[in-house]
């Protein structure tokens, strides 16, 4: 009796095991690659604009962060991308030929590639094909901390394979790692769709519980009328790095994109005395896969209840009123209709400016990004200003208006009432 039951259980461990290995096999064996990945960046730039240099240097950043050497980088302009190839057949031979040379294990494409696109291009090249969303979805795998962390990246790298899962290259051979191969696991193409569904239905199930359990923490922190400041902002603006230097703990703290992926509570007193709670978050970034918006969007719940937003801007950057106006487009998409908080725009990063460039960048930042501080939180100067902001723009604390006690009152007896005992 007790080995069927131990046989039973073991069946049903190995079937919840199987269900986590659940991840795309882009290519079959091909798809396992050993050790450190090597690969050649593609982009397609339609006017060749800043923003299109400045998404391909993102490109180039995420895969640093995925651990990817970038061998070569190779930009074609086009008006719009092939429906078949997305480069175009001629182009796909040229890459073909140039990861022979090189010894590429995996080309990355800037922009997100149909299921037929990634087929065509991996059957042509005979590579490894990863497309912008994969690569950030390996990133927050690779990032996620937490269980509810976990989870969403779990459901998000779920939902990207389901679509593809119709056609999708040989049979998997041995199980490995690398670059679009982590979180979930790995399984055969011919797993069931219903078992991928089933999955991602528990996923979302637990997700609503997690959710829950964190609106009860807000509405505990919310009793105790302690105020809060969520930080936000780019990916890699110093976020981490000035909530350690604001409350003296320890965070995080990492040169690479997304190096935070779960909100961090942090308390501190400020100096007129009030308690308060600093909350950090992930950073925004271009062109975010549709898949983790819902995962995004609940680290940034913090942003809707809370009481103040620093909006934590790096002033060395070249981009910087682009990133701007991401990070506004995020939050009108949060907030809808709903009233935001007070928003106070913090310049973090002034000790990197030296160039004649970056001075003009930083005078078209105090006119067009008012209420602005500017702040190193890397030097640790100028805080108490930012400190005395905060201060200035939170809401006034609510006073515990005193009540004199009510005296107690005996009871008259009414006439015509009954004061007796019974029985």
């Amino acid at each position: 009796m007790k080995r069927a039951r131990r046989k039973a259980l073991e069946a049903i461990e190995a079937k919840r095991q199987q269900n986590q290995r659940l991840i795309e096999d882009r290519i079959g064996r091909r798809a396992r690659v050993y050790g450190e990945e090597r690969a050649i960046l593609v982009g397609v730039v339609r006017r060749n604009s800043p923003e299109e240099r400045e998404s391909m240097e993102e490109l180039i950043a995420l895969s640093r962060t995925a651990g990817v050497e970038v061998l070569h980088i190779v930009v074609q302009r086009r008006t719009k991308p092939d429906p078949s190839y997305y480069i175009g057949a001629g182009k796909a031979e040229q890459l073909r030929e140039l990861a022979q040379e090189t010894g590429a294990d995996a080309v990355i494409f800037n922009e997100s590639l149909t299921p037929a696109q990634g087929r065509n291009l991996e059957e042509r090249i005979g590579v490894k094909i990863i497309d912008r969303a994969q690569l950030i979805l390996d990133i927050f795998a690779q990032r996620a901390q937490s269980k509810e962390a976990k989870l969403q990246v779990e459901l998000a790298q779920l939902e990207y394979l389901l679509p593809r899962l119709r056609g999708w290259g040989e049979a998997l051979g041995q199980l490995g790692a690398g670059i679009g191969t982590r979180g979930p696991g790995e399984t055969k193409l011919e797993l069931e769709r219903q078992a991928i569904k089933r999955r991602i239905h528990t996923l979302k199930k637990k997700l609503e519980r997690t959710a829950k359990e964190r609106a009860l923490r807000r509405k505990l922190r919310a009793r105790r009328a302690v105020p809060e400041i969520a930080l936000i902002g780019y990916t890699n603006t110093g976020k981490s790095t000035l909530l350690k230097a604001l409350c003296h703990t320890e965070a995080f703290v990492e040169d690479k994109l997304f190096a935070t992926l779960d909100p961090k509570a942090r308390r501190r007193r400020l100096p007129d005395g009030r308690e308060v709670v600093f909350i950090d978050t992930v950073g925004f970034i271009r062109d975010l896969p549709h898949q983790l918006v819902p995962a995004f969007h609940s680290t940034l719940e913090a942003a809707r209840e809370a009481d103040l937003i620093l909006n934590v801007l790096d002033a060395s950057s070249k981009s910087l009123f682009e990133q701007w106006s991401t990070i506004q487009d995020v939050l009108r998409e949060l907030f809808g209709e709903e009233p935001r908080p007070p928003m106070l725009n913090v310049l973090n990063k002034i000790d990197l400016l030296s160039t004649d460039e970056d001075l003009q960048r930083l005078e078209q930042a105090r006119r067009r990004l008012q209420p602005l501080v500017e702040v190193s939180a890397a030097q640790g100067s100028h805080l108490e200003g930012l400190l005395e902001r905060i201060e200035e723009m939170l809401p006034a604390p609510v006073v515990q208006t005193s009540m004199e006690p009510v005296r107690s009152v005996q009871p008259r007896a009414v006439e015509g009432s009954f004061t007796g005992k019974m029985g």
